[in-house]
């Protein structure tokens, strides 16, 4: 195992430091055999993590080509994003990110291809501002998805197809999305086999958060259980792992794992990081905990989270095919400021200095 001592490689800069001392007491340091994630889970299942143009220069980018071996644009891919408008696209991000992974070597995970967030009101509406038929929306739909998964053909070993089409409470199985409002379940299967048709070697998967609540997994199992029993292209499904120092239990996060592996589907986790706060849907407001500083105590209480989470993943290495971790480091998380304005989270591996956390020695020394 090759050790880079560069001062662009956080963990490298710190073994760099410790041979200067010992060189200058007149001690020939020895090289020492640096872990990383790729290479601490090569025999296990790819790393990935959520990326957005600006982490493809500088720090993160280096952190990212050592550490990762698979990325998912952050937003890039989304429907908003990239068909902002019904004859245009807008390629540029989405490309920087797939070019950075073949130059260095990375599987890609494209995310989404259809989504009730972060869809264009243009697709919804015709040029009246009145609301579309079924069939418009279908030939919009298979015309986005088909041009999407195209252009990345061969590129994208992996999609998120549909993505959080089940609500958070209720007995409905079905999200009321404009979507389901237009067409009917259907969307569902038509989406994934139109994905499947522009790129057959492509897997597809559901997605979804909040996987381990027992009345949603009941539901979405449901869901892709419907899916497989028509024969639609369906070949795994994505538990997003928004989770904190306090869930889910190990006992819950098995359970969600087993149950959709009993359906021969594939699992994996494609949105990790463990806010150092409670559950986020449950709570709009601050509460005097919120110190907004990465306390020991939430150091000790991540790291053994992390460290029980990936034991279960090892585990479950025949049915988990990739864990990403969603953004780079805590200098820049999604959840600084959500859903609580000028509140930081420290939900990653990596601190704001890019130096590595108990939490990574937790996940990588096993």
């Amino acid at each position: 195992m090759k050790t880079v001592f560069s001062l662009k490689n956080p963990i490298g800069l710190t073994l760099l430091l410790s041979s200067m001392a010992l060189l200058g007491a007149g001690i020939d340091p020895q090289p020492v055999a640096e872990p990383t994630l790729k290479e601490a889970y090569k025999t296990y299942f790819p790393i990935g993590v959520a990326v957005a143009p600006r982490n493809l220069t500088g720090p993160e980018s280096e952190l990212i080509i050592q550490q990762f071996s698979s990325i998912t644009p952050e937003n890039a891919m989304k429907m908003g994003p990239i068909h902002p408008e019904e004859n245009r696209y807008f390629w540029k991000d989405a490309d920087a990110i797939v070019d950075f992974a073949q130059k260095n070597g990375l599987k890609v995970r494209g995310h989404n291809l259809c989504w009730h967030s972060q869809t264009p009101r243009w697709f919804f509406t015709d040029s009246t501002g009145k609301q579309v038929s079924r069939e418009v929306l279908l030939s919009r739909m298979k015309r986005h998805i088909t041009d999407v998964v195209n252009r990345y053909k061969g590129k994208i070993y992996a999609w998120d197809v549909v993505n959080e089409a089940v609500p958070d409470t209720g007995t409905g199985v079905y999200r009321k999305s404009k979507f389901y409002e237009i067409i009917g379940e259907e969307y569902i299967e038509k989406a994934f086999e139109y994905a499947h048709q522009a790129d057959p070697d492509a897997r597809l998967f559901y997605n979804d958060y909040n996987t381990e609540n027992t009345s949603k997994r009941a539901r979405i199992y449901q869901l892709v259980k419907k899916l497989k029993e028509k024969g639609v292209p369906i070949h795994g499904v994505g538990l997003q792992g928004h989770w904190s120092i306090y869930e889910p239990s190990a006992q819950e996060l098995e359970t969600s794992i087993n149950q959709f592996a009993s359906l021969g589907l594939a699992v994996q986790v494609t949105e990790l990081d463990v806010s150092v706060y409670p559950k986020e849907h449950e709570r709009r407001e601050k509460k005097v905990t919120d110190t907004s500083e990465f306390t020991a105590e939430m150091d000790a209480k991540q790291a053994a989270h992390y460290k029980m989470l990936f034991d279960i993943f090892r585990k479950h290495k025949n049915t988990i095919t990739n864990v990403t971790f969603w953004n780079v480091s805590d200098k820049s998380s999604w959840l600084d400021n959500f859903p609580i304005p000028g509140r930081k989270d420290y939900p990653l591996l990596f601190d704001q200095s890019y130096q590595p956390k108990k939490a990574f020695w937790s996940v990588v020394k096993f």
